[in-house]
C-alpha cells in the first residue's frame, strides 16, 4: 500500500482523470463496491470518512481490512492519531492532496465514504463565516448539552430541526454560526449550497439498498465487531480525543465497560443509533448531492462509470 499523503499538504489540483465519489449509508457495501471500481478503472481509494481516517479503531470504525486494502491503494485511513482533531476544513485540503497526487500519475482517485459534510467541503468549499468569538465560544463550550440546544432554539428555532440535536458538538457548532453570523442556520447554509462545484468535475455514486437488506447488514456487522474484539479496541482507546469519541459505539462501549450497562443492551444501542444514522445519511445524499442512486448488487452497477 502506498503512503499516505500528508494530512498537512496542501497542494493545488491537476489536471488529470476525474475523481469519482461513491457514498450512501453505513451498511450499504461502499468500500468493497469502491474496490472493485477502483480495480476495473486503474483507481486508488481516498477515504471519506470522519472515524476511518483515525488510526487505533479499525473494527468499530469498520475500515476496510486487509484484503480489501491488498487489492488497491488506500489514503486518508488510519493515518491520524486518535488524539488529534479533524474537521471538514482539514479534510477537504488533504482529500484534494490526494486527488492531486493520484491524478498526476493517471491514476482514478476514487473517494469513499459516509461522511456527507467531508465530501460537500470537498465538492463545494465551506461557507465563508465569520470568526466566533473567542469569548463566544469559550462560553459554549462550558455549557451541558442540554443548555446549549436551549438556547440554539432561542436564537434560531428552525435550527434544531437541520442538525442531529444528539450530537452536542453538532449544536454547538450551529450555535456558533447563529452568533457569528446574526442569520439563522439555514442561511448560512443555502449560501454554502449554493456555491458551485469545485475546480475538478467529480463524478458519483450513491448506493442504496432495501431498507430490510440495509438493517440486517447493519446488524450482521455490529455482531461481527463484537466477535473481532471491539470491546478490547475501545479498553486500549484511552488516547481517542473529543473529535475519535464521537464515533458510534464508542460511548456505548464505555459504558459497557464502566459496567452501566450489559453486552445485549450495549449492541442493541449501536445497532439502534447505527440505523438512525443511516436514515441521515439518506436524507443528506438525497437533498445535497444529484449523484445516480444504485443497488451494488445489480450485475451492471460498476458499469456506471468508464475510465
Amino acid at each position: 500500500m502506498s503512503a499516505p499523503v500528508s494530512l498537512n499538504n496542501n497542494h493545488s489540483s491537476r489536471p488529470g482523470p476525474r475523481p469519482i465519489i461513491v457514498t450512501g449509508p453505513t451498511g450499504s457495501g461502499k468500500s468493497p463496491f469502491a474496490v472493485a471500481l477502483a480495480e476495473r478503472l486503474g483507481g486508488e481509494i481516498i477515504g471519506a470518512d470522519a472515524f476511518q481516517i483515525y488510526a487505533g479503531l479499525p473494527l468499530l470504525t469498520a475500515q476496510p481490512g486487509p484484503g480489501l486494502l491488498g487489492r488497491v491503494p488506500h489514503h486518508l485511513i488510519g493515518v491520524l492519531p486518535l488524539g488529534e482533531s479533524c474537521d471538514a476544513a482539514r479534510y477537504a485540503a488533504a482529500a484534494r492532496a490526494c486527488i492531486s497526487e493520484i491524478s498526476s500519475r493517471g491514476r482514478v482517485p476514487v473517494l469513499v465514504g459516509g461522511t456527507g459534510l467531508y465530501i460537500k467541503a470537498l465538492t463545494h468549499g465551506l461557507a465563508e463565516l465569520p470568526p466566533v468569538d473567542p469569548v463566544v465560544r469559550a462560553e459554549i463550550a462550558t455549557l451541558d448539552p442540554a443548555a446549549a440546544l436551549a438556547r440554539l432554539q432561542a436564537s434560531d428555532p428552525v435550527a434544531p430541526l437541520q442538525i442531529d440535536t444528539k450530537n452536542p458538538a453538532r449544536v454547538r457548532r450551529a450555535l456558533e454560526i447563529v452568533l457569528a453570523t446574526g442569520r439563522p442556520l439555514a442561511t448560512s447554509r443555502a449560501t454554502w449550497s449554493s456555491r458551485s462545484s469545485a475546480p475538478e468535475e467529480f463524478r458519483g455514486v450513491v448506493l442504496v439498498r432495501d431498507r430490510d437488506e440495509l438493517y440486517r447488514r447493519i446488524a450482521d456487522n455490529v455482531d461481527a465487531m463484537f466477535a473481532a474484539g471491539v470491546v478490547d479496541e475501545v479498553r486500549a482507546a484511552s488516547d481517542a480525543g473529543p473529535s475519535a469519541s464521537r464515533a458510534i459505539g464508542f460511548g456505548e462501549i464505555q459504558a459497557l465497560l464502566r459496567g452501566e450497562c450489559d453486552l445485549a443492551s450495549c449492541r442493541e444501542a449501536i445497532v439502534t443509533a447505527t440505523r438512525r444514522y443511516a436514515k441521515r445519511q439518506l436524507t443528506w445524499c438525497r437533498n445535497q448531492f444529484d449523484f445516480p442512486a444504485i443497488d451494488p448488487t445489480r450485475s451492471d452497477a460498476l458499469d456506471l462509470f468508464q475510465a
